[in-house]
């Protein structure tokens, strides 16, 4: 068993707390925030609460995420670990299931930095547009399938002397209905709508935010001239 009784966590999403693993510094523990799932499940569409408990668990969803049909049988050396965490499963802790995950490190050894605030300090730099290039890129190589991809679930991690980004939540697919599993066609259409959002919701971070994303998201997809947008 993990014994988390004496860590501090190092993150906090909406969902989750972060911490090292005391025995291996290099590795992320994840876990549901007490209560969670059932205030969660408590507030959701009569739908999906008839899926049942475990769909309103990200560390159950995250090790979905990781048995995709792209990472499964992966081999370590596989391009799709270019820009993603390596995966350790759930392990038993002293605050419950854990997610066990590669902790991707800054130079100085700490947790890399997120996009969010990388941005906020440095904003839209030529190197982190080139690395927002190469992370699209891999994913239309790859066939890696996110859900929405947001600033505060990538990490930068400075490499050869450029950042590169990780994926560090949002693992798998946001469809109700997912035929990107069985349509090819369907798989590269999915992967580009997420990178449109990406790009979409990086903009978004860099504006005054008078409007709501959600209106953003929608104006945005909508835009005839979009190749445009995410151009400059």
């Amino acid at each position: 068993m993990i014994d988390l009784n004496k860590q501090t966590h190092f993150a906090s999403g909406g969902n989750r707390l972060c911490f090292r693993h005391p025995q291996h510094p290099d590795l992320c523990v994840k876990i549901m925030r007490p209560g969670r799932i059932q205030e969660v499940q408590q507030g959701a569409p009569w739908y999906k609460k008839l899926l049942g408990k475990n769909r309103f668990d990200d560390n159950v969803r995250e090790a979905q995420g990781y048995l995709q049909e792209a990472l499964r049988n992966a081999s370590t050396r596989s391009i799709v670990w270019r820009h993603l965490p390596h995966w350790y499963g759930i392990q038993t802790t002293s605050h419950g299931p854990g997610a066990v995950s590669q902790l991707i490190t800054d130079d100085k050894g700490e947790p890399a930095i997120t996009l969010e605030n990388y941005l906020l300090q440095f904003g839209l730099c030529d190197s982190i547009k080139a690395a927002l290039d190469r992370f699209a890129h891999w994913l239309q190589a790859s066939g890696v399938l996110t859900k929405n991809i947001l600033p505060h679930n990538l990490v930068v991690r400075n490499e050869s002397g450029q950042p590169e980004l990780y994926l560090i939540d949002g693992l798998g697919c946001a469809a109700f209905i997912p035929l990107v599993k069985i349509s090819q066609t369907a798989n590269k259409h999915y992967i580009q709508r997420r990178i449109q959002r990406m790009w979409i919701r990086v903009k978004w971070e860099l504006s005054d935010k008078q409007i709501r994303w959600e209106e953003a998201e929608r104006q945005g997809l909508r835009h005839k001239e979009f190749r445009e947008l995410i151009r400059n």
